[in-house]
């Protein structure tokens, strides 16, 4: 059966914040969200272009910003929502950058590993106590090969921008599943789920890549891609379907989980492996700064 929009819930009374709101999957996302009567707390790193998305949007949103590359934004908009204290019904870890050139960020990480893995790292530990429900952590089909460049991790020695992109997204599903197995430890209800959109046209594929590569996102993004709303389904899904379960991987259902409808999808085996993901975890408290406390875990009541 096709899983549509028109599965997605009556949401009202519910906040989410979606990472990367004002474009691509987090603005179709953002749009069917806010239509079905959720507050969205759209987090953007350009406000000017996040308030012309959030004059396109029907229904309740407000604009907060983040650069996921620089650790003290995320920290900054973490603090500001405790000053406020929110109640965020589901994280979407939306945003993410895609093949640039090699950068560093302000902290002197590989630009791709700190926008798409440690700024969702952060964010999510800092705020996990104003969670009541889930969070979702959107990775691609791109992280199957992926690795973590542990002996690397900056590509100061070798960069290739596919690589090191899949190294972004392998950590987000390292990632993503850790956190299923700690909140299940503890006895805590709420979920941690991971969603990719398969093969779908968005201006991510040509806001990093530069030269031929961009040429050639371009070419696959008018001929083979899906529309960005049918893949933001599977965000969807995993963010708000009654069903959709703690620690389950939300992908397209055909032709290899490039197109297709929301479905439960297997995860790169490598990505399974607990003892890497304990290892990415240390590593990334360590990066950030940032530690998940007891506290932060909800016992089942």
């Amino acid at each position: 059966m096709r899983w549509t929009e028109e599965q997605v819930p009556e949401l009202t009374g519910k906040t989410f914040l979606v990472t990367g709101a004002n474009s691509g999957l987090g603005f179709e996302t953002t749009k069917v969200l806010a239509r079905k009567g959720a507050h969205v707390i759209m987090a953007v790193r350009n406000v000017q272009k996040g308030a012309a998305a959030q004059a396109e949007i029907r229904g309740s949103t407000e604009l907060k910003h983040i650069d996921l590359a620089d650790l003290d934004s995320v920290r900054a908009l973490a603090a500001h929502l405790h000053r406020e204290q929110r109640t965020i019904d589901v994280l979407v870890n939306n945003a993410g950058i895609m093949m640039p050139p090699r950068q560093l960020s302000k902290q002197g990480h590989e630009l791709q590993f700190a926008a798409n893995h440690l700024g969702h790292f952060a964010l999510t530990v800092l705020t996990l106590d104003l969670v009541t429900e889930r969070v979702v952590t959107v990775s691609s089909g791109l992280h199957r090969g992926g690795r973590v460049h542990y002996e690397d991790l900056d590509g100061a020695r070798q960069y290739n921008r596919q690589s090191f992109y899949s190294q972004s997204k392998f950590a987000n599903v390292l990632f993503g599943l850790e956190l299923d197995r700690r909140l299940r430890a503890a006895g805590d209800p709420r979920r941690s789920l991971l969603a990719h959109p398969g093969y779908s046209a968005t201006n991510l594929q040509l806001a990093g890549p530069t030269g031929v590569l961009r040429a050639f996102m371009r070419m696959g993004n008018a001929m083979f891609a899906m529309p960005a709303a049918q893949g933001a389904l599977n965000i969807l899904y995993a963010a708000t379907a009654p069903e959709a379960q703690s620690g389950q991987f939300i992908g397209p259902d055909r032709l290899r989980e490039y197109r297709g409808w929301p479905s439960v999808v297997q995860p790169d085996p490598k990505a399974t492996d607990e003892a890497d993901a304990k290892r990415l975890w240390a590593l990334s408290e360590q990066l950030t700064d940032v530690q998940l406390s007891t506290t932060d875990l909800h016992q089942q009541s």
